[in-house]
């Protein structure tokens, strides 16, 4: 599965983007596919993920699915990623009522399915009456080459990333 949602994430380097592509799928069929573009669209919600599903509730409409459908259609979907589900995006699949998500590497710093907080296990109703819902979720699959391509990235360094207001001071070790 890395060679679908692995080709998003190299597509994303290509475009100087911080490499993670996904693919969604619907009884082994690929349905949705995204890679981040939030450097291209000067847009920060714009990660993989946010993009098929984009692709795919625009289909939806394009079908005239009523939300009890576009419902039960997500809730048979399976996401694969290259790198953990961020927050945001971990939030956005309990809530849409996605069936499964599998992942690449882990995602230390933002990390939605384990690494910083578990909304992939559910939560209870809210002030608004409105929770999410939990969804299988599985991480390293195809792990190294996750790894490779964020190195690749790191190592050729990020042209859109913002400049130090400050000069970096450098402290001597002793």
């Amino acid at each position: 599965m890395f060679d679908l949602h692995g080709l998003q994430a190299k597509l994303a380097l290509e475009a100087l983007e911080v490499p993670v592509g996904c693919v969604i799928l619907e009884e082994g069929n690929i349905i949705a596919s995204g890679r981040n573009r939030t450097n291209e669209t000067r847009n920060a919600t714009r990660h993989a993920e946010m993009e098929a599903i984009d692709e795919l509730i625009g289909q939806w409409r394009k079908d005239r699915l009523s939300p009890s459908q576009v419902a039960e259609k997500f809730s048979k979907c399976v996401l694969y990623v290259t790198c953990e589900p961020c927050i945001m995006c971990a939030s956005a699949l309990s809530f849409l009522g996605i069936k499964e998500v599998y992942y690449g590497c882990g995602n230390d710093k933002f990390g939605g399915c384990g690494s910083i907080l578990s909304l992939h296990i559910g939560s209870s109703q809210t002030e608004q009456g409105q929770g999410g819902k939990g969804y299988k979720c599985r991480g390293g699959i195809m792990a190294d080459e996750a790894v490779s391509l964020f190195k690749c990235f790191y190592e050729q360094g990020n042209p859109n990333a913002p400049k130090p207001h400050r000069p970096v001071v450098q402290r001597e070790m002793g």
